[in-house]
């Protein structure tokens, strides 16, 4: 792979634009994960019903960061935060940069993300922000069709064999300390929640863990302990896992930027 040669957009970042660039950021960053699995996934069926998935979260992302550049008026585009800007100014949840895993992990990581993002988006739909809530009128159809699926593929692997089971746990002792991060607001988001423009994503903890409680039940999983939950992609601390993922995501747009075909 070649040097990357694209400069890095310079933001200044406004609270409303970052809360925006998060969301777009989860929606891309799981999308492409998911995109991974193009070639790889274990049946046909699968490998289509995971680009779907994916191509689902990218047009989430698209309209999001469509609508970053006409709150920071200065003319960039989606792809331009997309692919212009360094890992530390992605402010993605830790989540969903994680590896892909084995099949077990991106169905567990995709759960745990919709059981947050379905009641999320519909929450937003109530925004005061008329932009934010057209994108959640969007955006909770497809996320609910999200929670039903990846829900549906942890019952099995619960449930399943004994090897899927035990991978399925593996997953989750390893994604679980991530999950805290979904319910936590940022500073400088006080202002957006008291003005009706945002959610409190803390509200949503009762329902998410309402879902995540009957699901795991049926898939035989234990809630694990969690010493010290993982936080700070928001702030644009990440995982090195994340820089890996763009090298990959970035690498034709920054070697060969402002090329059409």
């Amino acid at each position: 792979m070649g040097a990357m040669v694209g400069s890095a957009v310079t933001l200044a970042e406004t609270p409303l634009l970052s809360y925006v660039l998060g969301r777009a950021d989860d929606a891309l960053i799981l999308g492409h994960r998911l995109s991974e699995w193009t070639g790889h996934a274990p049946i046909l069926e699968e490998e289509m019903a995971l680009a779907n998935l994916a191509l689902d979260l990218i047009g989430q992302a698209r309209l999001l960061y469509e609508y970053a550049g006409v709150i920071e008026g200065a003319g960039r585009s989606e792809d331009d935060f997309a692919y212009f800007r360094d890992p530390p100014q992605f402010r993605n949840l830790l989540l969903v940069e994680q590896p892909n895993g084995d099949f077990a992990m991106t169905m567990l990581r995709h759960f745990l993300y919709a059981a947050f993002a379905d009641p999320y988006w519909r929450a937003m739909m109530a925004s005061a922000d008329a932009t934010l809530a057209a994108i959640a009128a969007k955006a909770e159809k497809e996320m609910a069709y999200h929670l039903r699926h990846a829900a549906d593929w942890v019952i099995r692997l619960g449930d399943g064999t004994a090897e899927s089971h035990r991978r399925l746990e593996s997953a989750l002792a390893t994604l679980w300390p991530f999950t805290g991060e979904m319910f936590r607001a940022e500073a400088g988001e006080a202002a957006l929640i008291a003005a009706g423009i945002v959610i409190d994503p803390a509200t949503l903890r009762p329902t998410a863990e309402a879902t995540i409680g009957r699901v795991f039940t049926e898939a035989g999983l234990t809630r694990p302990a969690c010493d010290g939950w993982q936080s700070g992609g928001r702030r644009g601390r990440h995982s090195e896992a994340l820089g890996h993922l763009l090298a990959t995501l970035q690498h034709l747009a920054r070697s060969h930027p402002g090329a059409t075909w």
